[in-house]
């Protein structure tokens, strides 16, 4: 942190801002580029540094607050966001001046986040992180791959085809596609470029007449160029600044989201620029019908890899020593059993106990604890498959007897099934249902710090926008979109609870795709009603139905037993 610190005199600043994203805005980052990790030793998916002289803060959403003070609470004074802002936080009695890297930030996210009185921002072209850090690891070049007909379920040229309406219809010349999930989507193509994520790093510029150019490592093309024919021109990553800085008098389309401040300076210089959400967003986010059948194929052999692991939990953390670690180990063996398993599409959170109680908990060496009786166990994980993207959470009892937990969990569960159940109008948004979700802990003043759930990508991004079931999300709910159901609470030091299952929309009702047993060992049955019991036990029928021809004859058994009727 010293040698960090020496550069601000020599670029004339007060202070820096370290991000948690790359210069293309994913979730996930590559270990060559999570300098936020290397600054602060915070390992969480989301999150800021701003280090000045004197002091350094780390500002995180409500996932991460605990997580944040175990990993950086030595160094760096941590704040949530929402509750508080840098506003709120950087009161300032005389000027300062706050270096950021144009590249990995956004004009809007800049503005929105440090507008603050005796507060001015400094653009540097070199990243100070990158000048200190010595040891960084090297980034491995992979090829993207395409994804056949058969699993995309719609070809590019009609993709392209929906993106050039928009732009005619908005009277725009170019849109400029900086998120590489929306690259991802049009040209039905798929990348090795983060963790968890079939991420390929590239850029598009779509002409209103459906003319594409492409920007990445010529490294990583060597086994799609033939696909794409003469319909895409074909350029070097570093050439864009070259073509964008050509543009001259035209109407550019630019994502609010992803688009950075360097770019934006360049292309305005010449043209008028629309900041907005690009439309591919909205378009990745109704899913086809061939998607959706091949996201209920991933979920089918999902559920059998879970389902078998929570059956060997149940059936061995008394005899033999789990640990967390040794926990989710197991359960990616069970995954891998199935061919058409790829890797995990997040960071499994495997806790027990008061770990549990840490909403994106990481079990390592100094933390892992074994599975005791009387513990709750969490386990929140998913996988990428090769016809689509999981995500589960299971909380399991470890024979535990309090009635309390009983009546929390019950509560959890009721604000799930009232999801599930939610009835969608014409103007639904996710505000909407996340309000419905609380309603039952908010009777007894508890609440949770997190949304109720997120849309989820198709063999993409685990977390995929706009639509999302949280407080302040206005995106109306269409039929084809896939979202998570993910209601829950944490009691810090003691427990934590959480289920999640995945939805798709269909005839403006969610249907479920996870195919995984509910505990019901935790289930105090007087605070269900009739409509609820229902629910569950329709939804067992349903898991069992799916399940059991895939089970061994002691699985069988277990599978009747966890899905019978309460």
């Amino acid at each position: 942190m010293k040698n960090f610190k020496k550069l601000f005199k020599r670029h004339r600043i007060d202070g820096y801002i370290v991000p948690k994203n790359d210069e293309y805005f994913n979730e996930y980052v590559h270990s060559s580029k999570d300098r936020l990790k290397f600054i602060s030793n915070f390992s969480g998916s989301a999150g800021f540094a701003v280090i000045l002289k004197n002091k350094s803060y780390l500002f995180v959403d409500g996932r991460y607050t605990i997580q944040a003070r175990y990993q950086s609470g030595k160094k760096f004074k941590i704040i949530t966001i929402p509750e508080k802002f840098p506003k709120n936080v950087l009161k300032l009695n005389k000027k300062i001046i706050l270096g950021f890297d144009p590249k990995l930030h956004t004009e809007k996210q800049l503005n929105f986040l440090f507008k603050i009185k005796n507060l001015s921002l400094k653009s540097i072209n070199r990243n100070l992180v990158d000048l200190v850090w010595s040891d960084r690891p090297k980034e491995f070049i992979k090829p993207f791959f395409s994804l056949s007909r058969k699993n995309a379920g719609t070809t590019t040229e009609k993709k392209i085809k929906k993106v050039k309406n928009v732009l005619l219809k908005n009277k725009v010349d170019y849109l400029l596609v900086t998120a590489p999930e929306n690259v991802a989507w049009i040209l039905n193509i798929r990348g090795h470029d983060t963790s968890y994520s079939p991420i390929p790093n590239a850029r598009l510029l779509i002409s209103n007449k459906g003319k594409l150019n492409l920007f990445t490592n010529p490294k990583k093309l060597t086994n799609i160029r033939k696909i794409f024919k003469n319909n895409i021109h074909l350029n070097k990553e570093t050439k864009i600044e070259k073509v964008l800085v050509q543009l001259s008098r035209k109407n550019i389309w630019l994502d609010s989201l992803s688009c950075s401040f360097y770019y934006k300076g360049i292309l305005r210089k010449k043209n008028k620029v629309i900041e907005k959400i690009d439309p591919i967003h909205f378009f990745k986010s109704i899913k086809n019908n061939t998607e959706i059948k091949n996201m209920e194929k991933s979920h089918l052999t999902d559920g059998v890899a879970l389902t078998k692991f929570l059956f060997w939990v149940k059936k061995n953390f008394k005899k033999k020593k789990i640990t967390e670690i040794s926990a989710q180990k197991k359960l990616e063996t069970f995954r891998k059993m199935n061919s058409s398993y790829k890797f995990p599409s997040f960071s499994t959170i495997s806790g027990s106990g008061p770990n549990s109680a840490i909403i994106h908990y990481k079990a390592s060496d100094k933390t892992n604890r074994a599975l005791k009786k009387g513990d709750l166990y969490l386990v929140d994980s998913g996988g990428q498959y090769s016809f689509g993207t999981t995500d589960v959470t299971r909380t399991v009892s470890l024979d535990n007897r309090s009635d309390y937990i009983k009546e929390v969990y019950t509560r959890v569960l009721k604000g799930h099934i009232a999801v599930s159940s939610f009835k969608i109008k014409k103007n639904s948004t996710g505000s909407d249902v996340d309000q419905n979700a609380r309603k039952y802990l908010k009777k007894i003043k508890l609440d949770y710090p997190h949304g109720t759930g997120h849309g989820v990508g198709y063999f993409l991004n685990v977390h995929e926008g706009p639509q999302s079931l949280s407080k302040n999300n206005k995106i109306n709910l269409r039929d084809g979109m896939v979202v998570s159901n993910e209601p829950g609470y944490y009691k810090e030091g003691a427990f934590g609870i959480r289920i999640e299952n995945l939805v798709y929309i269909k005839k403006n009702k969610f249907q479920e795709l996870t195919m995984a047993p509910i505990e019901k060992d935790l289930i105090n049955k007087r605070i269900l009603n009739s409509n609820e019991i229902k629910w569950i036990n329709n939804y067992h029928k349903k898991v069992k139905k799916n399940l059991f021809k895939f089970m061994n004859f002691q699985e069988k058994v277990d599978l009747t037993k966890a899905c019978s009727p309460i």
